[in-house]
């Protein structure tokens, strides 16, 4: 059982749009990288190979190879630092954990893509969007019609 003061200030942690993604996708993560005084958000593109934890310390590893060398990074899910992450392709997969990957090299590491599943995910979040864009516009009232003259 969870302290109620514990679980009140995870609450405010929280982030309210929480990115949907699954193992096996291939993503982008925006991270948030501060030199000096800049603030600048980098790119880190690579395949999800797990994902673990619940709440606030929820997260995920990406892995992706750079110069012939393996390279993976675990985020956070609800951290300031992911400033977005994208799903660039859908993978097919069965298994929680794609640990496998590590020991393959070139086009084997590559996973089957679910058809259509990014399509189908666009479309719907295009629906939605439209629908609320609808609710939110006022309805006009339908133009009278005009007579058809011959």
């Amino acid at each position: 059982m969870q302290n109620k003061f514990i679980a009140a200030i995870e609450a405010e942690q929280l982030k309210k749009e929480v990115p949907q993604f699954e193992i096996g996708d291939d993503v982008e993560v925006g991270v948030r990288i501060i030199e000096g005084s800049k603030e600048r958000i980098q790119p880190f593109v690579g395949t999800v190979i797990g994902r673990r934890g619940s709440g606030v310390s929820e997260m995920f590893t990406v892995r992706r190879i750079v110069n012939n060398e393996g390279v993976e990074r675990t985020f956070p899910i609800h951290s300031p630092r992911v400033a977005h992450v994208k799903v660039q392709r859908k993978g097919k997969t069965r298994r929680a954990k794609l640990y496998y990957l590590r020991d393959r090299v070139g086009k084997s590491r590559r996973l089957r893509e679910r058809k259509g599943a990014l399509k189908q995910e666009n479309d719907r979040a295009a629906a939605a969007a439209a629908a609320s864009a609808a609710a939110i516009r006022p309805s006009k009232p339908p133009a009278e019609a005009e007579p058809a003259t011959v």
